[in-house]
């Protein structure tokens, strides 16, 4: 059915307005009920046709958003303390993940993207969730908080790389994005420099007026700093997500008075364009794809390896004086998956690197994942006896 172009606007942007709410009655994360909204909308029901590029456009530019979000929320400093503690721990843990993605990706007949998928997680559900156990400050969340940085920033570098080894082979384009990184590198550390010797003038970038800020300057910094990462990797062949991931990463690393700002960005974001790309996904969700027998026990498996890949490792925190049941209750929330495997699986598909049939058994997995992850994992985690 095809919509007057007008409707569709309204219909969607009236949507943004209400499914939080919805969420919060149904108890579930926003983007589930988004998704679901697009998939009432989309191939899977109603297959209405919004006219023009409109949806498709605001949804990429809720996607880049998204990975810039993403990247801002990044705790060097508390990622530079637990790696001083645990970085051993973290990399064994890291490493066991990723061979049994390996071993899961090649019993379904995969390969590297599928176990690059399996290995990411959604720190976006992980934090809320201890947040309201009480978890968030304590070792032990802090623990699993960096395991989920981890394995979303890895998992994002690696699937960078299988696109352009998927993209050139084995040649001189695998360097190409090297300039880059050093000078992302490079970049960071003289910022850095920069704003410990220079704290008022970095202070006045965030407010540049003090609180009074009518021209939203920082906002407008920080945006351009966006466009100037995804137009460099573009320029060098990477994914503009790993750009816009690296700029918020920036800003992350760079200012220490970063909240107002970060609080602007995820009310342009989250407020109405990462929204939109929740619900572009779920319209491109066709439901018949994942209806046959066929991929019913495909997506069945998939769901289950995408658990094991977070929940065995798990047998090592013993080794490390860790509880056991930590480290299986544990992997159940580090199991939920949402942004980052949509955001994969939207990429695969563009790149040829997987079907459409999968990438549609990829989006149901994101939606059992992050419905059953946090649920499990309440009702398996056991606090300590207080003392």
């Amino acid at each position: 059915m095809e919509l007057h172009d007008a409707l569709p606007l309204l219909l969607v942007t009236v949507a943004v307005a209400i499914l939080p709410s919805v969420s919060r009655r149904l108890r579930v994360p926003s983007p589930v009920t988004e998704i679901m909204f697009g998939v009432l909308l989309g191939k899977s029901f109603l297959s209405l046709e919004m006219g023009g590029e409109w949806l498709p456009f605001l949804a990429h530019l809720g996607f880049l958003l998204l990975m810039f979000q993403a990247g801002m929320e990044i705790n060097f400093t508390m990622l530079t303390r637990q790696l001083k503690r645990e970085g051993p721990f973290q990399l064994s843990f890291f490493a066991a993940t990723v061979l049994i993605a390996l071993v899961g990706a090649y019993m379904l007949g995969q390969g590297m993207f599928t176990a690059l998928i399996l290995i990411t997680t959604f720190p976006g559900l992980v934090m809320p969730v201890l947040k309201e156990l009480g978890l968030g400050r304590s070792d032990y969340g802090q623990s699993l908080l960096m395991s989920a940085a981890l394995a979303d920033f890895l998992a994002l570098l690696g699937i960078t790389f299988v696109i352009m080894y998927h993209n050139h082979g084995l040649s001189w384009h695998m360097v190409q994005p090297l300039p880059l990184f050093l000078g992302f590198a490079a970049l960071l550390w003289l910022l850095r420099l920069w704003a410990w010797w220079n704290p008022e003038r970095a202070e006045r970038i965030m407010k540049p007026d003090g609180d009074i800020d009518p021209q939203e300057q920082s906002v407008r910094y920080a945006l351009a700093l966006l466009f100037v990462f995804v137009g460099m990797s573009l320029l060098v062949g990477l994914e503009p997500v790993l750009g816009a991931f690296m700029g918020g990463a920036i800003i992350s690393f760079v200012f220490r008075e970063k909240e107002r700002l970060e609080s602007k960005i995820s009310a342009l974001g989250f407020g109405f364009l990462v929204p939109l790309f929740f619900i572009h996904v779920g319209m491109e969700f066709d439901v018949s794809n994942v209806l046959t027998a066929e991929r019913l026990k495909f997506t069945a498996v998939l769901v289950v390896l995408a658990f094991l890949v977070k929940c065995l490792p798990g047998f090592l925190y013993p080794l490390w004086g860790k509880s056991l049941r930590r480290g299986l209750t544990g992997g159940l929330l580090l199991s939920s998956r949402l942004s980052l495997v949509v955001a994969a699986a939207s990429v695969g598909l563009a790149e040829g690197l997987i079907t459409e049939a999968f990438k549609d058994s990829v989006v149901l997995l994101a939606l059992i994942s992050c419905l059953a992850g946090p649920t499990l994992f309440k009702l398996t985690y056991k606090a300590p006896p207080k003392v």
